[in-house]
């Protein structure tokens, strides 16, 4: 039986994992400045993303996933020296550089999402918040945007606004495994939901297609935990008197 001190080494593990949504901030970063794993388009009517309705959670309504976004050469070449600086340890000059872009391009959701990953990497999580909610604005079918904003609330303790984000993500795509392993901890070590957790934990482990043993691991250990306990049977009650 594993003691609580090993069930909590490995609650930690599970948390330093999904912590940047299982990947560091170079790995994290967008593919480009619109948000979009297409090329860039050529210019183009960019169609305007309505404003969320008050009190909602980073609520957007979508967009065409496939939308053309034209972006300006030169915020392209900016953003793409920004990134260079990040993956060379310049975080500061990146942090200028993406700060320059949101300024310049708010309608364009890699700034924003770039920014928020330095941010929770900088224990930022509200300035992560305000990041992403913009990030998932202007790039509304980003998967990995609600994702990290789920993980930027979840550091704010607003656990009913990280389960609405990484639902999100999951509706913009089913198959992004990163969103159901972080709902699967939310419900887990957050909501007390072990039921819920399961299924997004199976649904994650469906997903990935190399051994995640550690999840694994907790998986066996939650299932263990959350087991019916076997009633004794009459004849062993009956020995007992």
């Amino acid at each position: 039986m594993r003691s609580a001190e090993s069930m909590a080494r490995l609650a930690a593990s599970l948390l330093v994992l999904t912590a940047a949504g299982c990947a560091t901030v170079q790995s994290a970063l967008p593919p480009g400045v619109a948000g979009s794993t297409a090329s860039i388009a050529p210019p183009a009517a960019t169609p305007a993303a309505k404003e969320p309705a008050p009190g909602a959670s980073a609520a957007v309504p979508a967009k065409p996933a496939d939308a053309a976004i034209a972006v300006d050469p030169a915020a392209q070449r900016a953003f793409d020296a920004a990134r260079q600086a990040l993956a060379a340890g310049r975080r500061d000059e990146a942090e200028r550089g993406f700060v320059a872009l949101t300024t310049s391009h708010p309608d364009l959701g890699g700034p924003h999402a770039s920014l928020g990953l330095i941010y929770l990497q900088a224990n930022r999580p509200a300035d992560a918040v305000t990041a992403f909610e913009r990030a998932v604005k202007a790039s509304p079918r980003q998967a990995q945007y609600f994702d990290q904003l789920g993980i930027a609330y979840r550091h704010t303790g607003q656990f009913d606004k990280a389960q609405v984000a990484y639902e999100q993500a999951i509706d913009a795509d089913p198959a992004y495994a990163p969103a159901q392993l972080n709902l699967g901890v939310l419900y887990d070590l957050y909501l007390w939901d072990a039921a819920r957790a399961l299924e997004h934990y199976d649904r994650y482990l469906a997903l990935t297609t190399d051994n995640d043993d550690k999840v694994k691991r907790w998986v066996a250990e939650l299932r263990r935990r959350t087991a019916p306990k076997a009633q004794p049977s009459l004849a062993s009650r009956e020995g007992r008197k």
